[in-house]
């Protein structure tokens, strides 16, 4: 299944938000939106890192989408990383078919917590998805989670607690029920590993029991393969 369908792209602004695999995610969304004849606009509402081999456009009139039908629209920052575009995510939205908003930041780390002002859906965002780095379950919290301390305070736990799976489902559900994320999907990264796979299905499990009711997805976002967890 294309990733597209399986996490239900619609034609508009879809924003991407969580931990490790977002860069990815819209990477290979976007080259495979393009192969079906799609324009593609990457962007990010926070910060994100250049893609390879793709100069950051600062609107669309600088934009020839018959020759390239992905580009990437964002202004540059002082640190070398890229931030939010100068002609603004509405205007992206008018000028291609597809706007993949990276709104979200973890500092690289697989797994987050949000603080009140996260993450930066745009409005007219169309569809929410949020991203774990499956590498995180088991890991201790301070070491595989940016917001350590939020994160504890989320999901009920101790400072030198493991992030077992059952613990990152009770984090989201809080962050859910405070209305602090409102994802429609949740994509698993890295469950190729048969061990993140078999926490990917005991996090679908009890992300049930807290009543939330996004879909579950899991598997490598690199190699474009998800399952449905549960």
């Amino acid at each position: 299944m294309k990733l597209q369908d399986a996490l239900g792209i619609p034609r508009g602004i879809t924003s991407v938000i969580g931990g490790g695999g977002k860069t990815t995610l819209l990477s290979v969304l976007a080259r495979e939106l393009a192969c079906g004849g799609a324009t593609v606009a990457l962007t990010t509402s926070t910060h994100f890192l250049p893609f390879e081999g793709m100069p950051a456009l600062s609107g669309p009139g600088e934009w020839d989408a018959t020759a390239s039908p992905i580009a990437c629209f964002a202004s540059p920052t002082k640190e070398g990383k890229l931030t939010v575009p100068a002609c603004g995510i509405p205007a992206l939205a008018e000028a291609a078919d597809y706007v993949l908003v990276e709104a979200d930041g973890s500092k690289r780390l697989p797994l987050k917590a949000h603080a009140d002002w996260e993450p930066a859906v745009p409005e007219g965002s169309k569809r929410c998805v949020l991203v774990l780095g499956g590498s995180g379950f088991g890991r201790p919290v301070r070491e595989a989670v940016h917001r350590p301390e939020l994160f504890c305070e989320l999901a009920g736990c101790e400072g030198d607690a493991d992030a077992t799976p059952e613990l990152v489902a009770a984090a989201i559900a809080a962050e859910a029920a405070s209305g602090r994320i409102a994802p429609d999907v949740v994509v698993i990264n890295q469950a190729e590993d048969p061990r993140v796979a078999r926490a990917a299905r005991d996090f679908a499990v009890a992300l049930r029991v807290h009543g939330f009711g996004a879909s579950v997805l899991a598997g490598s976002i690199r190699d474009a393969e998800l399952f449905a967890c549960g």
